[in-house]
């Protein structure tokens, strides 16, 4: 199993750079408060970087939130559940 993750992430490193290397055009890009010039390959990958992150993080934000609650929800039960044994 890990022999196949192996290959197929190195496939996949091998597409990233034969695309980054086809794709060597400057882009430049204005934010206002910085030019920034970049390779067109470059460019992308940061474009997949930042959105793999604000996705995990929203993902990451939405499950805690939700045990946050559960877990709320529990000790609520809890402390009603003593109150009523005692």
């Amino acid at each position: 199993m890990r022999l196949i993750v192996l290959v197929i992430l190195l496939v996949f490193i091998a597409l990233g750079v034969v695309v980054g290397a086809l794709n060597a055009d400057l882009v430049t890009y204005d934010l206002a408060f910085a030019h920034l010039s970049l390779p067109k390959g470059a460019a992308v990958l940061v474009a997949l970087v930042v959105g793999w992150l604000l996705g995990g993080l929203t993902a990451w934000l939405g499950v805690s939130s939700r045990h946050r609650r559960q877990r709320r929800r529990e000790r609520k039960a809890a402390g009603k559940g003593e109150t009523a044994n005692a």
